[in-house]
């Protein structure tokens, strides 16, 4: 089943139309998703579109990856006046879009364990040069226009034990002479980028800062310890925890992750950093891998990490985000972990 005809991800679309986004912002915009066949961008692509075809919102989308061919398999929309897609590699010094756009939201990202640890210079260089490929990109596609780079939990460190959750002013432990820091260094380092080019060159940046994501559109090489439990409940396998499973973090249901993105972009204050997250998606490991196996009808068992995966593992042993300051907007997230999973499962089964 195609999953744009699937009932449940057809709710998920029209949960991001209702989401209470000020949609006037991308009223007659040109939006370039980099990263848009990954988790978050195939859901923020058919969002959008979905606005489009339904007569809702005057938009156009310029989708930007590395392989067209998966773009086709992910995003069906190539025969669509209003969507079109280019072949690109943002890490690449130089490198820029044809088209252009006013409105870029920035994805692109190396984001699971086992890249960070064979790919650790694509891991920064996807994030940091190809940040500064698509702000150049945007300040040329329209001055007045606005850029979304979507951060991460990660550039808060390990929790010095202070806080029970991470504001958007804390700065936790992080050694950076580590491969593993490849990850949460590039992330910080974007924001930095991202305030020198609105300081210097007059860009218009929002910064969304998201915790661990999952949700229907997951790629099958994610290799994050939730995508794996979610890939071996939906085979009907019993899910592999690769530790003791204390750590605890937030989570986003990827929904609520895209109208969080919205959020920012179109209510929020420019140059601000806004955590995305719920406290009911936030859970122990331990704890989530049994309520993947309970949606895939499995158990949890036991087993260690090869040493590629563990090298790429985060230190962190709690890293729960505070988001009052995009509740404070209004925003709220829609689902709690075991409806998210359970939804998640449900698509993926059907989606084959």
């Amino acid at each position: 089943m195609n999953r744009l005809g699937n009932p449940l991800y057809v709710e998920d679309l029209e949960l991001v139309a209702s989401c209470g986004a000020n949609w006037s912002v991308l009223d007659g915009a040109t939006v370039g998703v980099s990263g848009a066949t990954g988790m978050v961008g195939t859901l923020l692509v058919d969002a959008l579109m979905h606005m489009a075809r339904t007569g809702r919102l005057d938009v156009r989308v310029v989708a930007l990856g590395r392989s067209e061919e998966r773009a086709r398999t992910r995003l069906p929309y190539f025969n669509d006046s209003r969507f079109a897609f280019e072949e690109l590699d943002v890490s690449v010094p130089g490198a820029r879009p044809h088209a252009a756009a006013n409105v870029v939201v920035h994805l692109a990202s190396t984001t699971h364990p086992r890249a960070y640890a064979t790919q650790p210079i694509g891991t920064i260089t996807s994030n940091v040069v190809g940040l500064q490929n698509l702000l150049e990109w945007q300040l040329v596609g329209g001055a007045d226009g606005r850029f979304v780079f979507a951060s991460s939990v990660e550039i808060y460190g390990e929790n010095r034990g202070d806080v029970e959750r991470f504001a958007e002013d804390y700065c936790g432990q992080l050694d950076c002479n580590t491969l593993r820091a490849a990850y949460p260094e590039a992330k910080r380092l974007c924001e930095a980028l991202c305030q020198a080019y609105a300081a210097e060159r007059g860009a218009h940046v929002y910064v969304p800062r998201l915790p661990r994501i999952f949700g229907p559109t997951l790629l099958p090489s994610d290799t994050k310890a939730l995508s794996q439990f979610l890939h071996k409940a939906v085979a009907g396998k019993d899910v592999v925890l690769k530790s003791e499973g204390t750590q605890t973090y937030s989570y986003l249901y990827v929904t609520d992750a895209v109208s969080a993105l919205l959020w920012v972009l179109t209510r929020g204050d420019e140059g601000v950093a806004y955590n995305a997250a719920d406290e009911r998606c936030d859970v122990a490991l331990r704890d989530l891998a049994a309520c993947v196996a309970k949606a895939g009808g499995g158990r949890v068992v036991f087993d260690l990490p090869d040493e590629v995966e563990r090298a790429g593992y985060s230190t962190a042993t709690k890293a729960m985000l505070d988001a009052s300051r995009l509740r404070a907007l209004g925003w709220r997230a829609h689902y709690g972990i075991e409806d998210g999973i359970a939804r998640t499962v449900a698509m993926l089964r059907q989606l084959g």
